[in-house]
């Protein structure tokens, strides 16, 4: 949501006479809907398989999660050979980019983990490692949403990232479209999200 605010204002005079919706959905239904015109740009993970174009608008860095009271809070950051013998909460293939880039993470770490969970949003990934007391590795906006029972903490090292994007068809003649990406160069800002 820190985007919101300034995606609009990129459109402040035309919003009068467009339609704007804000919604939640998976990144590969937001691909899926931009490709069938549906919906003429989305903020998104960069999806595999979709005829799409991307523009990034930040790259997030993943943090691990973990219950408020979890004997790892009392690290400034965490290693990868930290997960071992751990519950580990996994992105589900539904969150394909985020679950390759945490895959991908582990494997070059040299890390085994076996899920104990997989989840298919943040929300849900906050209930299990509160619930399950696992620890789960998330894009760093969810450090704006954690709640008193989950805190985060940076990986050690160089943590991966995930893009977070603008997408939209080439072929979608939109004049709104055009207008806003006329302008998106502006949402290229880099957001600082603090540790809890």
């Amino acid at each position: 949501m820190t985007w919101l605010p300034r995606a609009m204002q990129l459109l402040r005079d035309e919003l009068p006479d467009i339609d704007v919706t804000v919604s939640s959905h998976y990144s590969p239904d937001l691909a899926d809907a931009l490709a069938r015109g549906k919906l003429d740009l989305a903020f998104l993970r960069a999806e595999p398989g979709f005829d799409l174009d991307y523009r990034v608008v930040s790259i997030e860095k993943l943090v691990v999660l973990m219950p408020s009271d979890h004997r790892l809070t009392a690290r400034t950051a965490i290693r990868p050979e930290d997960f071992a013998g751990e519950p580990f909460i996994m992105a589900s293939n539904k969150a394909t980019v985020l679950h390759d880039v945490i895959e991908r993470y582990l494997r070059d770490c040299g890390v085994t983990v076996t899920p104990a969970h997989g989840v298919d949003n943040l929300a849900m990934a906050m209930s299990l490692v509160a619930s399950a007391r696992g620890l789960a590795l998330m894009p760093e906006y969810a450090n704006n949403l954690l709640p008193w029972s989950v805190v985060s903490r940076p990986l050690e090292g160089d943590a991966p990232a995930i893009d977070l994007v603008i997408g939209y068809s080439r072929s979608n003649t939109s004049p709104v479209l055009k207008l806003f990406l006329s302008r998106a160069h502006e949402l290229s800002v880099q957001v600082r999200y603090e540790s809890r």
